[in-house]
């Protein structure tokens, strides 16, 4: 495609996505579809246009400030990714001079806001946390997230999958703390893959990986993913399981689930039944009350830990969504709750980063429930074999597990352990 055309496509794309009506993946997705000429090239750069403006959103935003023409033509200029000759030859004499002042801005020459690239009241909830730490996190978060897989242990070992996955082409390595997890160099097309044809692997954040371990679902038993989704959780603790037991994947969207479907069949799992429920209260959970020997609440959340991914989500959500949250979380763990037997584990996690919907939910379901007693988090990571586990949790005991992009290189992520008294 020609520059002038490619540059286009990408403003308008981006005005689109701008709207922040709809998640952007959910934008980009549509667009591509309706505009099936775009080949795998443009696909990508109308991507990583629209995503680099995104996750430097306000620095871009005040550059644009100096330009002419368009606001969404701006801002494809500054995110277009590559040649910058390329690029160039798309533009006008006034743009390529525009341009060239734009790049020979420094840091030194941004004021904080240009520089970290979050809404005000964000930057200051984890500036707080994490103190001296903040520029390394907020540079973590402004950078695309690596492409993780984890092994299906049902079928393969991890050994066996990074020879298949080298001898394919592709650069990879273990992840360091989950036992069935690997990092790919670059974002290499997976759809042809025989691992991923055959189900050996599934693309999944070794953050993410770590709560099925968490978890520890044993082979015979009754356990719940009280938050499915698309499933990704629910097939790593189906194989840890061993294809035994029951394993019920609960969601309130059936269209969450359907894309369950495809991804069980290849996991070569039958003991995973996915149910689409009204809400948490659903008559569905009620008759399962006290039956169930694990369960896992990844509850809904604002998803900021996963910025690397979504950059979007800094700017479409705000304190009363994140408010609003921590109301359904707290209400969700609260029904969860309800299915387990004595002795049942329960464990609640979420991929953000506030305290408001993590450590808060957490002392305030302790607080109301008795009859749960709270257990260690770095504990249950040792006994699963997870290296250095103890600098993966909060406080001396390691009573939860949050993790950090800019610490442990993964999504950020908090999850408590509970186990019902009997």
């Amino acid at each position: 495609m020609h520059p002038k055309a490619l540059l286009d496509e990408c403003t308008n794309l981006i005005e689109l996505v701008y709207k922040f009506e709809h998640p952007t993946d959910g934008v980009v997705s549509r667009y591509f579809r309706e505009h099936r000429s775009l080949g795998p090239r443009e696909r990508a750069t109308l991507s990583d246009t629209v995503y680099a403006t995104l996750r430097e959103k306000l620095k871009f935003e005040w550059l644009a400030r100096s330009g002419s023409g368009s606001k969404w033509r701006r801002l494809a200029i500054l995110g277009f990714p590559g040649d910058r000759d390329f690029l160039k030859s798309a533009l006008t004499d006034v743009e390529k001079n525009w341009l060239d002042h734009c790049d020979a801005v420094t840091d030194a020459d941004l004021m904080a806001p240009h520089r970290h690239n979050l809404p005000e009241w964000l930057a200051s909830a984890l500036r707080e946390q994490v103190g001296a730490e903040f520029d390394a996190l907020v540079a973590s978060l402004n950078q695309p997230a690596p492409l993780d897989l984890r092994v299906n242990v049902l079928k393969k070992k991890r050994e066996g999958v990074l020879a298949e996955l080298r001898q394919a082409g592709l650069a990879c390595e273990p992840t360091p703390y989950s036992p069935m997890g690997i990092r790919l160099q670059g974002k290499p097309s997976l759809a042809k893959l025989p691992a991923f044809v055959q189900g050996d692997v599934e693309v999944q954040d070794e953050g993410s990986q770590l709560l099925a371990l968490l978890l520890d679902a044993k082979r015979g038993e009754m356990v719940v993913d009280f938050c499915a989704g698309a499933g990704g959780k629910t097939l790593a603790i189906g194989a840890a399981m061993r294809n035994s037991g029951r394993l019920y994947a609960f969601d309130t969207s059936g269209h969450r689930l359907d894309a369950l479907k495809p991804r069980l069949a290849r996991s070569g799992l039958s003991n995973v039944h996915p149910v689409a429920i009204a809400h948490e209260r659903d008559d569905r959970i009620k008759r399962l009350a006290g039956k169930i020997d694990r369960v896992l609440v990844d509850a809904p959340c604002s998803g900021l830990g996963t910025l690397r991914r979504s950059p979007d989500l800094k700017w479409r959500q705000n304190p009363d969504t994140v408010a609003a949250q921590a109301a359904l979380q707290q209400a969700i763990l609260h029904s969860a709750a309800r299915l387990l037997k004595p002795g049942g584990r329960l464990v609640y996690a979420t991929c953000s980063l506030l305290p408001a919907e993590n450590e808060a939910v957490a002392q305030a379901f302790g607080a109301a429930h008795a009859d749960f007693e709270a257990v260690p988090v770095a504990g249950l990571l040792e006994l699963a074999q997870v290296p250095q586990a103890s600098s993966l949790c909060l406080g001396d005991a390691g009573e939860m597990l949050r993790l950090w992009p800019h610490r442990h290189a993964t999504d950020g992520f908090f999850a408590a352990v509970w186990r019902k008294k009997t």
